[in-house]
């Protein structure tokens, strides 16, 4: 923690204030359980990474935003994130009804924001490392897609291993069979989008 300055500390005491916040009188414990195994990790690497090769602040904090919607969507098991109650109250309208869903929808926010957050994080690490704008970003786009790839076969050994039940309730896919090929597009999407304005903006910095 001895590399952490003060932004960096009050953004992890936030996080870490929204995840003790989203075990209260958790609705689903044990799944909830098995989702934050990832947190953990994620949290562990983001520290290690942290300890040994310092972030930037704005990837440090992008990384957060990430495991704050994950935490969130984890309380509710992807599957029943009640955003549609929070914008009926705050707005007088549901979401679902407002674009026509017929699933619950938050883990395709969780998967696009994997892309929007990582994209430019792993960009900037790999600038930093001596690569060309265009090869940092093609890497960073590849990167994103790859590890997407990973985690969706990673749910797949879940479904074969656990009961049926449980299989469905960690996934999430919500009786789409395509729901993996979605989740890598939204999240690749995510990373060309948000690694193109960030080689843009290096390409007007080495103009100057």
């Amino acid at each position: 923690m001895s590399t952490l300055t003060p932004a960096y500390r009050w953004t992890l005491g936030v996080f870490l204030i929204v995840v003790a916040a989203t075990w209260w009188r958790p609705p689903y414990p044990a799944e909830q359980a098995m989702h934050h195994s990832l947190t953990v990790l994620g949290l562990a690497a983001l520290l290690l990474v942290q300890r040994r090769r310092p972030l930037p602040y704005s990837s440090f904090l992008l990384i957060v935003i990430f495991l704050v919607l994950h935490s969130v969507a984890a309380r509710w098991i992807y599957s029943f994130v009640p955003y549609d109650d929070w914008t009926r109250q705050l707005f007088g309208v549901r979401l679902s009804d407002l674009f026509g869903w017929h699933r619950n929808n938050f883990d395709r926010l969780v998967h696009l924001s994997y892309g929007l957050c990582f994209g430019p994080v792993l960009f900037h690490r790999l600038r930093v490392g001596g690569r060309s704008i265009r090869w940092a970003a093609l890497v960073a786009v590849d990167l994103v897609l790859s590890t997407s790839a990973v985690y969706e076969l990673f749910e797949w050994g879940i479904a074969m291993t656990l009961a049926p039940g449980a299989a469905e309730a960690y996934n999430g896919q919500q009786g789409d069979m395509w729901d993996a090929q979605k989740d890598m597009s939204l999240a690749t999407g995510g990373a060309v989008l948000a690694v193109t304005i960030a080689a843009l903006v290096a390409y007007r910095k080495t103009r100057r």
